[in-house]
This record gives C-alpha cells, sequence and structure tokens, in this order.
C-alpha cells in the first residue's frame, strides 16, 4: 500500500539535516511523523483518507462552485481562451459531473475510474464515492499555457430542492469537502440575477468550513444590471452570505462579466476592469504560494489529528473492561460536547480543533470503543517536534526558495493580455497618462498653472515653500500626501518651486484629486523639460508653447 515510501529510501535525509525541496521535506514529514498517529487512530476512517505523493507534487488547483447557469464553464473558458474537451455550456443544467481541466500534451478525456489508479494524479482517494461518482468525474486534458500552472475543477451546477441532492447517487457535499482540502482556491461563482442560497447551495458551502482562507466570491454577470440595481444586488449578495459562512470577517466579492462579449452596461467598465485584475492577481499567485498552502493545511491536518487521538484514547479509557459497554459507550457518545471541554482544558486544546461534535456522534456509533487504542505518548511528542522544530525549518527553505528563483505566476490565455500594452488597467490613466505623448502633460494646462503661480509673488521666477504651502492646502489633501507631491515636483531640490515645478505639483495634485496613486519616483515623462538632461525636450516643449 506504501511503496511509494520505500522509493525514498535511498535520498531520504537523516535527522536534523536539511531537505532538499519543500515539497520532500513536507512528503517526509508527513509519512514519518504524522501518518504513524493517523494509521493508529484510525483518522482515516473519521475525517480524511492518507495522502499521498501526487498530493504533495500537483499544480495548484482551483475549484469552482455555484448554482446552475452562473458562469462556472464559461469562466474556465474566459481564463483558457479555448474550448475544453467536455465543455458544455447553457442556459440549463448542462455540467452534470465534475470535471478536472488539467494540462496534458494531447487532447482528450480520461474516465474517472481510470482516472483514481493513475498514481501520477492527485484522485486515488476518491474511488471511496463509488461508481455513482466516477461515472460523473473526467479529466479533461489539453496543451494550454494557463493549465502548465494550475489545474481548474469544475463541478455541477447546484439546484434546490431535497429531490435533486438524494438523486445524485452520492453525497455531493462530502466530494466537495474532499476537494476543498485539497485545492488552492474555491471560488464560488453567484449571478447578479440569481442570489438565492439553496439547501443545497447551503450544505456545499458548509462543507468548505476551515476553510475560509481559500474562498473568494465572485458576482457574474455584473454587466446586466445598472449602477443603482448592482449596489441593491451587492448588498442582498452580502446579506445572504452572512447567514451561510458565520465569520465575522467580510468575504471578498468580486464582481465583473467573466466572458468575452461586449458589456451590456458600460457605466461601471472601469469598476469591473479593476476587479478582475485584482481577481487575475489572486489566481496568478497560486504557484508561488503553492507550498506555503501546503505547509499550512499539513500543519491543520496535524493539530486535528492530535485532537482526534486525545478524543479517541480518552473514549477507550473511560471504557468497562467486561460488563455494560454499550450502556457506557451511549453514555459517553451523549457526553461527547462534555468530554471536548475537559480535552480541551486537560490539554490546552483550541475549541475551533475539534471536529463537529455532531458528526462526530454520528460516526462514533459505529464502532467498538474496547478496540480503540490507548494514548501513546510517542506519537504525540513526535507531532509536537515536526510542529515546533520541522515546520520552522521547511519555513525558513520556502523563502530562500523563493529568493533563488524568479516567482512562479500563471500565464497565457486571458492573463496575457491582462498586464501589458494600451489595454492594461490603468494605461494612459493617472500618472502614466502623457507616456507616449510627444508634448509634456502638464503644458496642457500650464497658463491656468502659470496664473495662479504670478499670483505668488515669484522672486527671481520661484516661490517659497510658504507660499506654495498656502495654494498646496486649497486642495484638502493631508499634509503626508502634499509632502509627497512637494518632493516629487521639487525635481532641483532647492526647496523652491519654478512655474514648471509648480505646475507639475499642480498636475500631481488634480491625479490624486481624481482618485489615482501617486508614484515613488517621478516618471520620466512628467519631469519638467527645463530639468531633463535631454536637449531635445525643451525644443519639443517650446514647440508646444508656440
Amino acid at each position: 500500500m506504501f511503496g511509494w515510501m520505500k522509493q525514498e529510501q535511498g535520498g531520504r535525509n537523516k535527522e536534523g539535516e536539511m531537505y532538499q525541496t519543500v515539497t520532500e521535506g513536507l512528503q517526509t514529514l508527513y509519512t514519518k511523523k504524522l501518518l504513524p498517529l493517523e494509521e493508529t487512530y484510525l483518522f482515516h476512517d473519521f475525517h480524511s483518507p492518507a495522502l499521498e505523493p501526487a498530493d504533495f507534487q500537483s499544480k495548484p488547483m482551483v475549484l469552482l462552485v455555484g448554482q446552475y447557469s452562473t458562469g462556472k464553464t464559461t469562466f474556465i473558458r474566459y481564463l483558457l481562451e479555448q474550448d475544453f474537451p467536455g465543455m458544455r455550456i447553457g442556459p440549463e443544467p448542462t455540467t452534470d459531473g465534475f470535471i478536472a481541466v488539467m494540462y496534458g500534451e494531447n487532447e482528450g478525456i480520461v474516465p474517472g475510474n481510470a482516472l483514481v489508479v493513475d498514481p501520477k494524479k492527485p484522485f486515488r482517494k476518491l474511488n471511496a464515492f463509488g461508481n455513482s461518482f466516477l461515472n460523473r468525474f473526467i479529466c479533461s486534458q489539453m496543451p494550454n499555457e494557463v493549465l502548465q500552472s494550475i489545474s481548474i475543477i469544475d463541478t455541477p451546477g447546484i439546484l434546490s430542492g431535497e429531490k435533486q441532492r438524494i438523486s445524485r447517487g452520492y453525497d455531493f457535499a462530502e466530494v466537495l469537502r474532499w476537494f476543498g482540502e485539497r485545492v488552492d482556491r474555491i471560488i464560488l461563482l453567484f449571478d447578479a440575477h440569481k442570489l438565492d442560497i439553496s439547501d443545497e447551495f447551503s450544505e456545499a458551502i458548509k462543507a468548505f468550513k476551515g476553510q475560509d482562507d481559500k474562498i473568494r466570491v465572485v458576482l457574474n454577470k455584473a454587466d446586466q444590471v445598472d449602477t443603482q440595481q448592482l449596489m441593491r444586488v451587492y448588498g442582498a449578495l452580502m446579506w445572504s452570505l452572512g447567514k451561510v459562512i458565520n465569520t465575522p470577517e467580510v468575504v471578498r466579492v468580486y464582481l465583473g462579466s467573466f466572458w468575452a462579449k461586449p458589456l451590456q452596461n458600460t457605466e461601471n467598465r472601469r469598476l469591473f476592469e479593476a476587479e478582475s485584475q485584482d481577481l487575475f492577481r489572486d489566481i496568478q499567485s497560486l504557484p508561488r504560494n503553492a507550498a506555503l498552502r501546503k505547509l499550512n493545511d499539513l500543519i491543520k491536518r496535524a493539530r486535528l489529528a492530535k485532537v482526534h487521538a486525545y478524543i479517541v484514547s480518552y473514549l477507550k479509557k473511560e471504557m468497562p473492561s467486561l460488563f455494560g459497554r454499550e450502556k457506557k459507550k451511549e453514555e459517553l457518545i451523549v457526553r461527547l460536547p462534555e468530554i471536548y471541554t475537559h480535552l480541551q482544558r486537560e490539554h490546552h486544546i483550541s475549541p475551533g480543533d475539534f471536529p463537529n461534535v455532531i458528526k462526530m456522534q454520528d460516526m462514533l456509533q459505529h464502532y467498538d470503543f474496547n478496540k480503540f487504542p490507548s494514548l501513546k505518548m510517542k506519537l504525540i511528542e513526535s507531532v509536537d517536534k515536526m510542529l515546533a522544530q520541522k515546520i520552522a525549518v521547511l519555513m525558513t527553505m520556502i523563502r530562500e526558495e523563493e529568493s533563488k528563483q524568479p516567482p512562479a505566476m500563471v500565464s497565457g490565455g486571458a492573463f496575457e493580455g491582462s498586464q501589458d500594452g494600451p489595454f492594461g488597467q490603468g494605461y494612459g490613466e493617472g500618472i502614466s497618462a502623457g507616456a507616449d505623448a510627444e508634448d509634456w502633460i502638464v503644458s496642457r494646462e500650464k497658463p491656468h498653472y502659470d496664473e495662479i503661480f504670478y499670483m505668488l509673488m515669484p522672486i527671481n521666477g520661484k516661490i517659497t515653500g510658504v507660499n506654495a504651502k498656502k495654494e498646496m492646502m486649497n486642495s484638502r489633501l493631508p499634509n503626508s500626501v502634499l509632502g509627497k507631491i512637494w518632493k516629487l515636483a521639487d525635481c532641483d531640490r532647492d526647496g523652491m518651486l519654478d512655474d514648471e515645478e509648480f505646475a507639475l505639483a499642480q498636475h500631481l495634485i488634480k491625479i490624486k484629486l481624481e482618485g489615482y496613486e501617486l508614484p515613488t519616483d517621478l516618471p520620466h515623462h512628467l519631469v519638467p523639460p527645463s530639468h531633463r538632461k535631454n536637449p531635445l525636450a525643451d525644443t519639443l516643449y517650446n514647440h508646444s508653447e508656440d
């Protein structure tokens, strides 16, 4: 069963030595430290199957979840900029199964039953959900640049009503929970016209409990409503989510229209572009943070495994040796919330580390407590040592690997045209306005700025900081912002402003008042012509003045 462990014997690091890579370190720590604890206390039966090499070595995965016709499959098509095998798009519930969209040299489909026996894919443990699920699970492979960095999991459209949930033939929420523990990002998609959260959708979201840091929410098709309606839709969505996701923090919601069609309402175009770029940056960062995410998931798993060991061993200790076993078992199951509280105090464990008490009570009904193992402190101490010492070593290695290698980013598809060129976000706006113009952009408003400048009584062609401050304070910007503008505008650092520097300061104030950010250093195209080293700039500037 664990034949892959033997393959590492030759290259395995000795105790105290550094690992070659973070992935190797994670895999070795899990195999040597955590797996023995999980196997001893039946962790895999109660919580999550054992991890395999593919779980550590797989690319970052993005899971898309939402009700039918919210644009999940279209969203994938939008990111890849091409169709993928097995894709079906329509207003009715079209995707009736799970589709893992992954990179492959040859385009094609791998059925679920063949997929779960492939040791190179991280899906082997899905065979526990049976043929009903595997018949609705496929892997769509294709040569696409985006898929070289990430894999995307498309899910069936969630319907409303109890009938649809039962008729699936497998535990839909449990499958989502399995994926939620292993993916790097969970994207919940909503339609601007379909904000209701059905019973099954509510169960699906609750299945991601403990994975809150991975969840992102996308309000799709937001261009189909105007600004006033969008504001109301956004408020209604936040209210609906607040009833399902029981966290005090507000979930991050991205607004937009994620498909390659013209916008129906263009009044919020800039908002949609900014939101899509934020979402793209979040997805692009997944390869860079993949090792850190796996490390974080391993820590969460280790904490849960420790708590599970304490629970199981306590139940074993409380059982009588001969008579009254069944009665005592029922009593312990009923008293499980009290046992949780007792273990919290005894072992100084946070309440959030304990599994769901109701689910645990249901599962314990099927086990003989006398066959549970007693507490083995050596296994617990081994995991504690891993968390206290070994994890810190891996954290250092992650930073070292990041410093030695260029940051891994998702590229290709929709990510390719989102940064550079005239259609990149912010191109020709704010501080970058006039970057490709022949004249100095400030000169277009300079006659107006000159009137103000000469009213401030310049001496030898310059005004003092005191006089400039009086005028700049009229913008009502904070002193910290005005101080930054002064430093950018005072090009010769003489503590005074000539007419060009004053015009530049007014231009920067205008940019800030329009809602754009100021640069750390002044871009070359904003440097006043008389302060440039290139003599050709004066000729261009004087020509524009004439």
